[in-house]
């Protein structure tokens, strides 16, 4: 049985290290042999998650400039595992002595604190930081590039709301170029805007902000995915919330389709271009936790960063005495305008996954 460290199972992924530690790794067992791959593949994403872009993000520096230990030669994968690191180089861990012992409402440190009994890495959360979103992005861009070559399956992320700012109408395919425009990750310019604005008054008090990611996916093959328990939906949902503060996933029309009958839910089938498709698409793209070839579309909720500098009521687990607690050192005021990267290396792993799993993609290509 696979440990918490590592997802999928003909794809796998393990992640490795600490947020403060010497490196966070990862490495990616169950890639085809012969797929065109450089650091530089991977290093694209990277380099939209990494941290200390703007002021929306923490003012934590670090290149994260990745490093392939094995798997490639003569610039393409082996069909060994692929190993990758980045090496830390910015920590600040004295601004987390405090946090040995005083508990962050809203973060793991309690819940990790009694599972390892004292013995967890407490430096910048260590296993349980955002950081380590990094490992699910080296994975994932290897994964994204896969897909599109071998099944031309493209995914797409982007900030559909921050606090109450929501964007007013869908985003169409000619706007995903837009994504990456603005340090929020919003295609729609006057939103995003407006979005900003409110993160960084956030940040002046002290305080935080939440969001909703919208994924979609377009050009999927019907047939991905098992009934029951190995359905694309409950994968993906899995993969999703492995990130940190995501707390809600929903599927096409999600929470709003249980408000409907199900004449309105209802996508109804029709022939175009000689291929079945739904006129409509409020099952996300799944039915029976397969894949309908129509575009997988689903919706993330991002709960607001639990590190602020506002004095919050805790507790003092040394001492078993109730505390003040204002927590120093650099956080992200929104994790959600660098989640979008992340969003789409781990759908893209899992598609990836499923698509190994059913013979789409070959070991060797």
């Amino acid at each position: 049985m696979l440990t918490g460290n590592s997802i999928g199972r003909r794809l796998v992924l393990t992640s490795f290290g600490e947020s403060h530690g010497r490196c966070v790794g990862t490495i990616l067992d169950g890639c085809p042999a012969g797929l065109d791959l450089t650091e530089k593949d991977i290093q694209k994403m990277l380099d939209l998650r990494k941290p200390g872009q703007s002021l929306v993000s923490t003012q934590r520096k670090e290149d994260d400039k990745v490093e392939i230990i094995s798997g490639t030669f003569r610039g393409s994968t082996t069909g060994a595992p692929i190993t990758m690191v980045i090496w830390n180089k910015d920590q600040k861990s004295t601004d987390y002595e405090k946090l040995k012992t005083e508990m962050r409402p809203g973060h793991s440190d309690y819940t990790a604190f009694v599972k390892y009994k004292k013995f967890n890495d407490h430096r910048g959360g260590g296993r349980f930081s955002g950081r380590l979103t990094a490992t699910h992005v080296m994975g994932g861009s290897i994964a994204r590039k896969l897909i599109k070559e071998q099944l031309g399956i493209e995914t797409n992320s982007y900030t559909q709301q921050i606090g109450k700012i929501k964007v007013a109408k869908e985003i169409d395919k000619k706007m995903y170029k837009l994504i990456y425009s603005n340090v929020v990750r919003c295609p729609s310019k006057n939103t995003a805007t407006k979005m900003e604005k409110s993160i960084l008054n956030a940040r002046k008090k002290g305080d935080s902000l939440g969001g909703i990611i919208k994924s979609v996916t377009i050009n999927v093959p019907p047939g991905l995915g098992e009934p029951i328990f190995g359905s694309l939906e409950s994968d993906i949902s899995k993969a999703i919330f492995s990130i940190p503060a995501v707390k809600g996933v929903d599927f096409g029309s999600g929470f709003a389709g249980s408000e409907r009958f199900g004449s309105e839910n209802n996508d109804p089938f029709t022939i175009k271009n000689g291929k079945v498709i739904t006129k409509t698409n409020n099952s996300g793209g799944i039915l029976g936790g397969i894949s309908n070839g129509m575009p997988i579309t689903f919706r993330v909720a991002f709960k607001p960063a639990s590190s602020i500098a506002k004095y919050q009521d805790t507790v003092n687990v040394k001492t078993k005495k109730n505390v003040k607690l204002q927590v120093g050192g650099r956080h992200d005021p929104c994790v959600v305008p660098r989640a979008p990267p992340v969003v789409d290396s781990l759908v893209s792993l899992t598609l990836a996954d499923h698509a190994l799993l059913s013979g789409s993609i070959k070991p060797v290509l």
